[in-house]
């Protein structure tokens, strides 16, 4: 990891594709879950919908990172590839939505401290993410009951101009991914309201027994472990023969995307958290969703 973020790939040029050859989809691998039918486990439309609140921020600051990085402005090359973009993926946490989900979990069940100092270590890309993640799940063990409580009293915040912008992506023909270190449970009712298809999450996958208590996380997910979200984002270019691949996220993993057979570009999105060594090494660093929208107008 340490490789990755100590190196940068220059953006390579491609045509844009005006209009595509509809591909099947790619379905992400998925777990069987033994609990009471709960669609939470899975990938099913929860049976009550859940409310996702837009909220708005203060931003990091500006000055700084734009002095350090120098890539608050995009060369030609990258807006060209942006522009081109027949698939985007998104990170959730800290992009498509304010808020680390399982530092929100964890902060519901009694456990938030201390999971948040490992989730901080785990997308700086000091410790393994498979690691960070048995340890921050450990420290509250979360039952079924307390997750679909979490969900119904604290339901995802949405990033300010997300919706806008995968909804401008789509009326471009542009596919939309959530590549997530976080929960399916958890994610699938943002994906619902941003009107992503849930085949086109890939993320992790929490695991209960019959009586809701606990069991751990699918490890066989590519998200469980570090580099899984590249694995993941090589899955899908190469199962639909994508020409042009964009990468979006905040934190290491999501760089980790951003190598041969990838993402063509990596966006550091820098409106929830600055994590300067990733950010440094971005294609390009935004702070407003919105900066991504007018090239595309």
């Amino acid at each position: 990891m340490a490789g990755l973020i100590g190196a940068r790939i220059n953006p390579v040029s491609s045509p844009c594709n005006l209009r595509r050859t509809p591909h099947p989809r790619f379905v992400a691998s998925r777990t069987t879950v033994i609990s009471f039918n709960n669609p939470l486990n899975g990938a099913m439309k929860p049976s009550k919908p859940l409310l996702v609140v837009s909220a708005s921020l203060q931003q990091p600051s500006k000055t700084v990172s734009a002095a350090k990085s120098g890539n608050t402005v995009p060369s030609e090359d990258v807006l060209k590839t942006w522009r081109c973009a027949d698939a985007v993926c998104f990170d959730v946490d800290s992009t498509v939505c304010l808020d680390e989900g399982i530092d929100e979990l964890a902060n519901f069940c009694g456990a938030g401290k201390a999971v948040a100092e490992w989730t901080s270590r785990a997308m700086s890309g000091s410790v393994p993410f498979e690691e960070a993640l048995a340890a921050r799940l450990s420290l509250f063990n979360p039952s079924l009951q307390q997750l679909q409580d979490f969900l119904e009293k604290r339901p995802p915040r949405i990033s300010p101009g997300i919706a806008e912008l995968i909804k401008e992506l789509m009326a471009k023909n542009t596919d939309v991914y959530l590549v997530s270190g976080g929960f399916r449970q958890m994610i699938n009712p943002v994906a619902l309201q941003l009107g992503i298809p849930l085949e086109n999450i890939f993320a992790n996958q929490l695991i209960f027994n019959s009586l809701g208590t606990f069991l751990g996380f699918n490890p066989k997910e590519p998200t469980s472990r570090s580099g899984g979200k590249a694995t993941a984002v090589q899955q899908i270019r190469k199962a639909h023969n994508y020409t042009t691949l964009v990468m979006i996220g905040d934190g290491a993993t999501d760089l980790e995307a951003r190598q041969p057979g990838g993402a063509d570009l990596f966006i550091c999105y820098a409106g929830v958290q600055m994590r300067e060594a990733v950010a440094a090494k971005a294609d390009w660093l935004v702070f407003d969703f919105q900066e991504l929208m007018t090239p595309l107008a």
